[in-house]
């Protein structure tokens, strides 16, 4: 499903914010991305999308070896990975029905299929009466949900999740983390990016420690 060897990864200072990465992710995996700001978790993240290239080794997503993928061939890839950003990145002058609908609507989907699954995605999320609301009037954990939910649209094979519970208290952190470990339970590769080392401590999962770019442990938890 994901599968990194030797990756590498700078930005303009020089610094590796990826250092020699060995990392492979199973299909149907629950896995913890953890680390201190700067440790290389959202750059992670990123590759996996395709929105940072490496600079050199082998990194493999869905199939597809990402470090020879021409720029054409990205959003094919990206129709199987969803993405839920920490700070939602909403169209606030949207409802969340429109919100939610864009994936599908960008590539095409009839009218009747994005109403269908929409409302699958709204009652996954359990906002199915905020469905003509506007983001500025949802909590903020209810906007999380609605960004899991546009992530989740086109039943990507990927979910990745960049610090979704950043903004959240303890007790909605966990609420959401729940809603990822449901997603997962279905079969989906879950791949959270988190500095909140005691929240995740009540869910399960492997947890993958950064570092300055460097993987420091890997294990599974009970």
């Amino acid at each position: 499903m994901i599968q990194m060897t030797g990756v590498y990864k700078s930005y303009d200072k020089g610094q590796h914010a990826l250092n020699d990465i060995h990392l492979k992710i199973e299909k149907g995996e629950f896995v913890f991305v953890v680390g201190a700001s700067g440790a290389g978790k959202t750059t992670l993240l990123k590759v996996i999308f395709c929105e940072e290239r490496i600079d050199k080794g082998v990194a493999i997503v869905n199939g597809h070896d990402i470090f020879r993928l021409k720029e054409s061939q990205i959003p094919y890839l990206r129709r199987g990975i969803g993405f839920v950003f920490q700070d939602f990145k909403l169209i606030h002058r949207k409802t969340v029905f429109e919100n939610i609908s864009l994936p599908m609507e960008m590539i095409g989907s009839s009218r009747s299929e994005i109403k269908k699954r929409v409302g699958e995605m709204l009652k996954m999320v359990q906002l199915e009466s905020h469905i003509h609301k506007l983001p500025s009037t949802l909590s903020a954990g209810e906007q999380q949900r609605v960004a899991i939910a546009r992530a989740m649209v086109n039943y990507p094979l990927i979910l990745l999740a960049d610090e979704p519970t950043g903004n959240l208290d303890e007790a909605l952190s966990i609420d959401i983390l729940n809603l990822l470990k449901g997603i997962n339970s279905n079969g989906t590769t879950v791949v959270v990016a988190t500095h909140q080392r005691n929240t995740i401590s009540k869910i399960s999962g492997r947890v993958v420690a950064l570092k300055q770019g460097q993987i420091i442990s890997d294990g599974e938890r009970p």
